[in-house]
């Protein structure tokens, strides 16, 4: 049974990394999933409550950085306020239509904030490409993230 448990550690750990890039998976959470079980089959010997809770807190930073990524690359181009906000709200709202929701809710959200706040469409369109830029930083930050996580977890294998 425990070979089983470990099979599925390992098997949240890679799902979690793939998931880091792909937005159809809960990346960070799979990887914290994976390494959690890992910790319990051992019974915490190598893993305990402070490795597991620094890990588990750059797991949220994490999922943070993925939450506000869009927004921030709004901000950066010059966004509205509107425009911000749009943003936000089409991640949120993106994030339940799956790969296409979450791709063009964003930009969708920051370039009607951005015409709403009475601009050009050139201007509301520059914002929504901002808006993906961060995106795509935000998904870079993530996916390093996750590493980091697995490479922690290597050494409280190694070392704890």
């Amino acid at each position: 049974m425990e070979m089983a448990l470990y099979v599925l550690a390992a098997a949240l750990i890679i799902g979690g990394l793939l998931g880091s890039i792909l937005p159809v998976l809960p990346g960070i959470p799979m990887v914290f999933g994976g390494i959690w079980l890992a910790a319990a089959v051992d019974g915490y010997r190598h893993l305990g409550v402070w490795w597991l809770l620094g890990i588990g807190a750059l797991g949220v930073a994490g999922i943070a950085v993925d939450f506000v990524a869009g927004t921030l690359g709004a901000k950066r181009v010059g966004a509205s306020r509107r425009a911000l906000w749009g943003a936000a709200l089409g991640t949120v709202v993106g994030m339940f239509f799956g790969i296409p929701g979450l791709l063009i809710g964003p930009f969708a959200g920051a370039l009607i904030g951005e015409l709403a706040s009475g601009n050009s469409v050139l201007r509301a369109t520059h914002v929504g490409v901002g808006t993906w830029l961060g995106l795509l930083f935000g998904t870079l930050v993530k996916l390093v993230i996750s590493f980091v996580m697995v490479g922690l977890f290597g050494l409280a294998l190694l070392f704890g």
